[in-house]
């Protein structure tokens, strides 16, 4: 970056400090006053999908220095880059070109402006082909297991990225019923995880997808072991090769372990972990959604892609999403968010936002190697809506600390109890409500009496009952959770993500903060064995491993 364009970027910055020096600068209730059509004014809409933004204290004053701050930290040409597969993961000289893997077999994509992507959506198409062809093979029983068997469950083993977006997707995508293939995921090495789920399985129904780029990840391949020598020692080892499957770039170690090069799909290296459940990692979801869910959830994620490529920042759900996040972290410095799916069938979403948020963008360093100067990523947390009611969202409405909070809701549910609906959407909203009027303590106050509480009680309990308000919402609501939507909501986060790292100066496309323990835990391993040497280690774990071997009775 050149002095000018660091001259700028400072003094944007310096004028989202002074507008957060207001005194006003949180209030949100005022705005309302002031603007009846503040709702309209600060909603945005793509198709049936709204983002209503209007619930924090973003002003046209405010929204609009935001703007020009993205626009002075070059977002405008970072997007290019993006679309146009540049290296934007400068840590390992990659592009970050996972919209290959959305973009339809019809578009011209070279026409769209993405440049060398097209090459890259080529190969992903190839990809594409032999999954959908191995899908249909399972689905219509063309493939089977040892004993002749129809598969009917299928088995995902990964970890991060090769797990959370799968499963998370799945859940959405299958839980209203409907499912070719029950599915089942395994991420963690503790075997007590594999003992519980394979006795509820089938060897000989069962088809087991490994999925690991490299093929060596140790917690993966643990589990891959363990599940092979619980199906041959049902089936005998030629069986490895009818109910194994490989979602890797490693051909070789796929093969020495028994998977042959047919059922071995692969995926190159701008394929991000945690954007992969749109690569060959996505092949649990065909199997268990449907091709056509599959295909859909690609299309959905497609349409954002476009629309965060071609709209302008005024108008962008994804760079406004992210810009509000900026005013919440850096300006009123908001240290958490809260993410609340207002749909049982998104329970996983808030994990796998927490994976995509914190990994990409839980970075304290810049592109120029300097420590970052201001704060990053908050700590995302969350769960499904109404169970959040009734736990942390006690902190969240009148803790010390202002947690802005995403609430998301389809319109329309796929069940047959509307007015179960009435009163998921109600409970939504009144979060909304609530979070942006508070309660003061004389309408506390003023409730209790009218309830027969006599006035020297309702007084000394009116500031227990206060809330405070002012405490800032978003609601994304659209029609319906299919997998279209669902894809799209994804790709709205993915390329929030994107932008703050942007905005931050960090690269949100690395992840060098997860590889520490994973040299760590390898190196100890043979530690904890019995008599073997601890290790020259810190005297805290090296207490530990012998207090550990001494409790087994191994020291």
């Amino acid at each position: 970056m050149n002095p000018e364009t660091h001259a700028l970027r400072d003094a944007a910055w310096h004028r989202i400090g002074d507008i957060a020096a207001r005194p006003n600068a949180r209030r949100i209730t005022p705005l309302f006053a002031a603007d009846p059509d503040r709702a309209a004014r600060f909603s945005r809409r793509l198709d049936d999908l709204t983002l209503d933004f209007s619930k924090t204290s973003l002003d046209t004053d405010t929204l609009g220095a935001l703007i020009g701050l993205a626009r002075a930290a070059g977002l405008e040409d970072f997007r290019r880059q993006l679309f146009a597969g540049a290296a934007v993961n400068t840590t390992e000289g990659r592009a970050a070109m996972h919209m290959a893997l959305r973009a339809p077999d019809d578009v011209d994509l070279r026409a769209t402006l993405l440049g060398s992507i097209d090459a890259a959506s080529a190969l992903a198409r190839a990809e594409r082909v032999r999954m959908r062809a191995f899908t249909q093979a399972v689905h219509d029983g063309v493939l089977r297991g040892a004993t002749g068997q129809k598969f009917d469950t299928v088995l995902n083993i990964g970890i991060g990225g090769s797990d959370l977006g799968p499963r998370m997707v799945v859940r959405a995508l299958t839980m209203a019923g409907g499912a070719q293939l029950t599915a089942h995921f395994l991420s963690n090495v503790d075997f007590h995880a594999f003992a519980a789920l394979a006795r509820t399985l089938d060897p000989e129904r069962t088809l087991v997808l490994v999925a690991s780029k490299t093929f060596t990840t140790a917690e993966t391949i643990m589990n891959a072991r363990a599940a092979r020598d619980w199906l041959t020692g049902t089936l005998g080892e030629a069986a490895v090769a009818q109910h194994f499957a490989a979602l890797s770039t490693n051909s070789k170690a796929v093969a020495a372990f028994g998977i042959a090069a047919e059922r071995t799909f692969g995926f190159r290296d701008w394929v991000g972990g945690r954007y992969s459940l749109w690569s060959a990692i996505g092949l649990s979801i065909a199997l268990a959604a449907g091709w056509g869910a599959f295909q859909a959830l690609l299309d959905g994620a497609w349409s954002m892609d476009c629309h965060f490529r071609d709209a302008k920042l005024e108008e962008n759900l994804p760079v406004l999403l992210a810009l509000a996040g900026i005013w919440h972290i850096d300006a009123l410095g908001c240290g958490a968010h809260c993410v609340l799916a207002y749909d049982d069938r998104l329970g996983l979403l808030p994990a796998f936002l927490q994976q995509l948020e914190m990994e990409s963008n839980g970075k304290s360093v810049m592109l120029d190697g300097t420590p970052a100067v201001r704060p990053t990523c908050p700590v995302v947390f969350g769960v499904p809506g109404t169970d959040a009611q009734h736990s942390f969202m006690q902190l969240v409405h009148q803790g010390t600390a202002i947690v802005p909070v995403d609430l998301i809701l389809a319109a329309t549910p796929d069940h047959d109890r509307p007015e179960a609906h009435r009163a998921l959407a109600a409970n939504a909203f009144a979060q909304s409500e609530a979070l942006l009027r508070g309660r003061s303590a004389a309408e506390a106050k003023t409730g209790m009496l009218a309830s027969g509480l006599l006035e020297a009680e309702a007084e000394r309990l009116a500031p227990h009952r206060a809330f405070s308000g002012e405490r800032p919402s978003i609601t994304i609501l659209f029609r319906r959770l299919d997998a279209f939507a669902l894809g799209r909501l994804i790709a709205l986060y993915e390329h929030k993500v994107a932008v703050q790292g942007r905005v931050w100066g960090i690269n949100s496309f690395d992840q060098w903060g997860v590889e520490l323990g994973k040299e760590l835990a390898g190196a100890l391993v043979p530690a904890l064995t019995p008599g073997a040497d601890p290790g020259t280690h810190d005297s805290s774990t090296t207490a530990l491993i012998r207090a550990f071997r001494d409790l087994r009775g191994e020291a």
